[in-house]
């Protein structure tokens, strides 16, 4: 007998936690890009007219194919508790564009309508590399073990998320505690909150309405928040193309940039495609890729420059209940901001310690199912993965002067954190075999590692040959070691 199927709500209670969660974070990305920009020397007409708007459509399309695509996971498997992707701006990927792009192509140019049409052809071209990676998308998954996968996504986690947003959260200790208070309770015990209201948003109501009644909001920002209000409609255009052949000439070198940050995007979404799997939901990881380079070319063609991806956070909404209708809702919700002038007045009303507590809860569970989803036995493999990020966090925060800020401390933060996600899960990746006896498969996992040194994807800041000698040296001693016992193994 066929059994009745199962109802999948377009929206419930538990998407306005997980909408809050996403929308914090996208918001935070597209504020930090309109500050960087218009600091780089952009004018307001480039970046609230051709850029944030290129990021919206990006944004907009990728929430809701993953909103349609949880639908028909939810009827295949019948069952109601499928949660839709997340999907969005990687901050790590951001901040290559804004810095090793859109920057050099300005300063280099002195043009910044021919520097952001660079820019467009630049994010275009990332987009079509993910859609090619994509092929092989799920070969790569089958053969990188989950814990190594998981580590490197637990590092970004603990560093980017739920480190620096604890920073935030007690930037103003007398709101940020009492949120997270209220994100414990209502989010990690699961606790039902005054008149049922969902846990971040009573959060960021009380939370708001405290930080302004004892004057901790600027309430100077208001005017300054609205300046920017106007419609800028979302209009596809030729940027990318333009940017093309400036891309090809004179400005060559940013693709040596674009390729290494494209893969990690790639390794990106299939480590949180992998998240999600050990959380319940299982996505193709191929289809995945190609819908986020698809996103990112088409995000271009409106004029945006930066990559989109399955989103870190997405396993923090499966553990809030979420469906598809926090995806949804995101995707109006930028749309309408984008064209509108919205988001430099979003960010400025609400106080970011306010909202800084929701995304410390997305970064803990994103840690947990890392542990959670794998034996006991692999969890030193998951904390060697995870230690990465503590250096891409320093390079990623000083950006040209971590070599200065660090020196004193060790000269090897700076290249370490250089490939971070290749070096944390390769790192990951040969404990896991070396745990498992298998020690050949450790060895080839070095032989990558040397490889990807020898070409400038890890410990060296850009692409080239011999990028990183004493690294590949150091990983094919590595790799001699784990042979020597595999072959003593394959004697007994």
């Amino acid at each position: 007998m066929t059994p009745q199927p199962v109802h999948y709500p377009w929206y419930k209670k538990e998407d306005t936690d997980a909408f809050f969660a996403l929308f914090q974070n996208n918001i935070a990305n597209f504020v930090i890009i309109a500050i960087s920009m218009l600091g780089m020397g952009f004018s307001a007409s480039i970046v609230f007219g051709q850029v944030l708007p290129g990021a919206a459509v990006a944004v907009m399309v990728g929430n809701f194919y993953y909103a349609w695509s949880a639908a028909r996971l939810a009827r295949k498997e019948n069952r109601a508790d499928v949660t839709a992707l997340s999907y969005g701006i990687s901050t790590p990927v951001m901040f290559v564009f804004l810095f090793g792009v859109l920057l050099p192509a300005k300063t280099l140019t002195g043009d910044e309508v021919m520097a952001w049409k660079i820019a467009v052809a630049a994010c275009f071209i990332s987009g079509l590399i993910e859609v090619c990676i994509s092929v092989i998308g799920r070969w790569i998954q089958t053969h990188l073990p989950r814990a190594a996968m998981l580590g490197a996504v637990a590092g970004v986690a603990l560093t980017f998320i739920a480190g620096e947003m604890l920073f935030k959260t007690l930037e103003i200790p007398v709101i940020g505690l009492l949120v997270l208070a209220i994100i414990i309770v209502g989010l990690v015990a699961r606790v039902s909150m005054p008149f049922r209201i969902p846990a971040s948003l009573f959060a960021i109501i009380v939370g708001t309405a405290l930080a302004y009644l004892i004057g901790a909001a600027d309430t100077a920002k208001f005017s300054d928040a609205f300046t920017h209000l106007g419609f800028y409609p979302l209009l596809p255009g030729m940027a990318w193309f333009e940017g093309l052949g400036l891309l090809f000439t004179s400005m060559l070198a940013i693709l040596t940039v674009v390729l290494p940050i494209t893969l990690y995007n790639a390794i990106e979404t299939m480590n949180n495609v992998e998240a999600m799997e050990a959380a319940g939901d299982k996505y193709d990881v191929r289809e995945c890729q190609a819908v986020d380079g698809v996103g990112t070319m088409l995000g271009a063609v409106f004029g945006g420059v930066f990559p989109t991806t399955v989103y870190i956070a997405t396993v923090g909404s499966k553990w809030m209940g979420a469906g598809r209708g926090y995806s949804i809702l995101n995707g109006v919700v930028y749309g309408i901001a984008t064209m509108f002038g919205l988001i430099a007045a979003l960010a400025a009303i609400i106080p970011v310690s306010v909202v800084a507590p929701i995304l410390v809860f997305v970064g803990m569970s994103m840690i947990a199912t890392a542990f959670q989803s794998n034996e006991t036995r692999y969890y030193p493999a998951i904390a060697l993965a995870m230690l990465p990020y503590f250096a891409n966090y320093v390079m990623t925060r000083f950006n040209r002067g971590a070599g200065d800020v660090v020196d004193n401390i060790s000269s090897a933060i700076v290249v370490l954190g250089q490939g971070a996600m290749f070096t944390a899960i390769l790192l990951g990746a040969m404990t896991v075999s070396v745990i498992d006896h298998k020690f050949r498969q450790a060895a080839i996992f070095a032989l990558v590692a040397a490889a990807c040194s020898f070409v400038g994807l890890m410990h060296a800041p850009e692409l080239s040959f011999n990028a990183s000698p004493d690294f590949s040296l150091g990983y094919l001693v590595m790799a001699a070691f784990f042979g020597w016992f595999a072959f003593k193994s394959a004697k007994l």
